[in-house]
């Protein structure tokens, strides 16, 4: 079985308080975008589950990987409600091919994550319900209950809830990702950004014509970010003076996006960052 696992893209990040579990009360809007990478599982002949990645390079110990972590998660949950041998996931050969960069703030880990445990469920026919799901997926990371939905929604709390939301219609707009060789760490993002409490929702922001998003729209992780990273605001004022009716970094990692009513700007901007990948992409939007 195949799939194809998609990035996201932020629009407006809060950080609103540090919790007593460590992780940060958050809000912030998701939109799925069309960047991607190839997952695939097929049934082991040898016996043993193995996962084996190509494509980008994958920084640290395969055993943290969120795809291995799904099989586990699901093979703990068969055991304990089917018994240790007749709810035991079979040995599978596993591929994934990364085309997402990781530390690039597109949650491409977590969309790894959260699309094998839907693959698991339909292949195997397990039945699990959208909450157990859910459960599973929270257990992986902040960002995974998102990917089980896929489309634009408002995410709060540590990111496991979800609400659908109604913006501006994009379908007129392409998504310019320009992400460059930096690898930025999400838990020292969180440890430098200062929450604040009290903000306009930004379901009230989202409800501006896109043209009004620029300073009202914001991401908290850019002063921390690009204080640190000065190119990477060079990337976002260049991407606005090429005529970017909004742009911003996504989520706590180095990539920076636009939204533009002209496609064949890109080709300016990949000449512009020859350093970088930049690529033009889709939003999926419902």
């Amino acid at each position: 079985m195949i799939s194809f696992p998609n990035g996201r893209i932020t629009l407006g990040l809060y950080v609103k308080a540090k919790r007593g579990d460590g992780f940060h009360d958050i809000e912030t809007v998701m939109l799925p975008v069309s960047i991607c990478d190839a997952l695939e599982f097929v049934p082991a002949t040898n016996g043993k589950t193995k996962i084996i990645t190509t494509g980008i390079p994958i920084p640290g110990d395969l055993s943290e990987n969120l795809v291995w972590k799904a099989y586990q998660l699901v093979q703990k949950e068969l055991r304990i409600h089917s018994g240790p041998k007749s709810g035991a996931l079979p040995p599978l050969r596993i591929h994934l091919r990364k085309g997402i960069p990781s530390g690039s703030g597109l949650a491409g880990g977590s969309s790894n994550g959260a699309f094998m445990l839907l693959m698991l469920n339909r292949y195997f026919r397990l039945n699990l319900t959208q909450s157990r799901l859910h459960t599973l997926s929270i257990e992986m990371g902040s960002d995974c209950p998102f990917f089980l939905h896929n489309k634009t929604m408002l995410v709060t709390g540590r990111g496991e809830t979800i609400e659908s939301i109604n913006t501006p219609d994009l379908s007129d707009y392409c998504i310019i990702i320009i992400i460059p060789p930096i690898h930025l760490s999400t838990s020292y993002a969180y440890k430098k950004v200062n929450p604040v409490s009290e903000r306009t929702p930004l379901n009230k922001i989202l409800e501006l014509p896109v043209s009004g998003w620029q300073t009202q729209l914001t991401n908290d992780f850019e002063d921390v970010i690009f204080q640190e990273h000065p190119y990477l605001e060079e990337i976002k004022t260049r991407l606005l003076n090429h005529g970017a009716v909004y742009a911003s970094l996504s989520g706590s990692g180095s990539a920076i996006f636009g939204l533009f009513t002209d496609s064949k700007v890109v080709f300016p901007l990949q000449k512009a960052f020859p350093d970088c990948r930049v690529g033009l992409y889709r939003g999926f939007h419902s």
